[in-house]
């Protein structure tokens, strides 16, 4: 039990040490401004503004800023009012955050405005006198620090989640490949059915790494986003990102493809002069996959002393099957026929 608690107070990678030097920077900065620009107070609002602004990327700051901001707004104004009309005793002092507390609810706010509400609310209600003059202050103090937050953030070279998305579309790419190739090879010789189900499991990972590719785009996306550098990495990520729409359609594909080949085979198939053109076929739809991951808007590889044709080039000859097989074939021929089009481009 205890080791469970502990590794809920734990997390297995730490923030960037960038990040954390960042956020240093922008509550020294925040903290130092305010205390020129508002001297009297300790500039405890800015402080807390800039730790909870500095965030991965420069959009995510601009979002948690705003929240800040109107969160800080939202509890001071409460505060400032409960605090004029009944005084600053114990139990106005909690009737105001519980207050805030419904407000944020029936106003459906954000989490991070929503816990901003009753905390602003509760330290000017027990820090200073709830004036006209300290509301002002305390709004304009949680103001500067997220904006010298989302300043620090975005001048202090902007994280670009670059990487990661490639590498995972990369991944992707090489997976579907060797999908392709593991039922090419399935057709080519009799199979258990341990083996089929193996085949069929390996298919089901495709599912899960779909969902990383499409979420490691999306930060990366996120990153690049209000990013000063983003003209210099869109070109990537677009890349990325066409070569992903094309691998989604492949993805149902070849688990459609593994599929057919469990529910429909017969220790005769590899027999069937049909199937072993498909398996050729497949190993060209395997070629032609990976030639993408490195030139993913063009139909040729890259030009270079080792470039490569796309092998999906010529149709097809269906001969007429077994009675037996003419299911799983012509699922697998639709199947190709598919892949061939997502491949191609045409």
């Amino acid at each position: 039990m205890t080791v469970r608690i502990t590794a809920n107070l734990r997390v297995s990678r730490r923030i960037p040490l960038l990040q954390t030097l960042k956020t240093s920077v922008a509550v020294a900065l925040a903290w130092i401004i305010s205390q020129w620009l508002l001297p009297g107070e300790l500039p405890i609002f800015a402080a807390m503004a800039a730790i909870f602004v500095v965030q991965p990327s420069v959009n995510q700051s601009l979002g948690r800023a705003l929240e800040r901001s109107l969160g800080v707004v939202g509890g001071v104004l409460v505060a400032l009012g409960i605090g004029l009309v009944f005084g600053q005793s114990s139990w106005i002092v909690l009737s105001a955050i519980v207050l805030c507390i419904l407000l944020a609810w029936a106003l459906k706010l954000s989490p991070g405005s929503a816990n901003q509400i009753p905390i602003s609310a509760m330290l000017v209600l027990t820090l200073g006198a709830a004036t006209p003059t300290y509301a002002r202050d305390r709004i304009i103090e949680t103001i500067l620090g997220a904006a010298i937050a989302v300043i620090v953030n975005a001048l202090i070279v902007p994280p670009v989640l670059l990487t990661p998305a490639h590498d995972a579309v990369t991944r992707l790419t090489n997976e579907i490949a060797a999908t392709f190739e593991r039922v090419a090879n399935a057709l080519l010789s009799p199979q258990k059915y341990a083996d089929l189900e193996t085949l069929m499991i390996q298919a089901r990972l495709l599912r899960p790494m779909l969902a990383k590719a499409e979420r490691a785009i999306s930060q990366a996306e996120e990153s690049l986003t209000l990013n000063p550098r983003q003209s210099r990495h869109r070109e990537v990520l677009d890349a990325d990102a066409a070569l992903y729409a094309r691998l989604a359609p492949l993805v149902t594909r070849a688990l459609g493809m593994t599929r057919a080949l469990r529910d429909h085979y017969d220790d005769s198939l590899h027999l069937e002069p049909t199937v072993q053109a498909f398996s050729v076929e497949l190993e060209r739809a395997a070629h032609d996959l990976r030639l993408l991951s490195v030139a993913p808007n063009a139909t040729t590889a890259p030009e270079s002393p080792a470039a490569e044709p796309l092998a999906l080039t010529a149709p097809l000859m269906i001969m007429t099957p077994h009675p037996q097989h003419w299911i799983l074939i012509g699922a697998l021929m639709e199947d190709l026929r598919r892949v061939r089009e997502e491949i191609t481009g045409e």
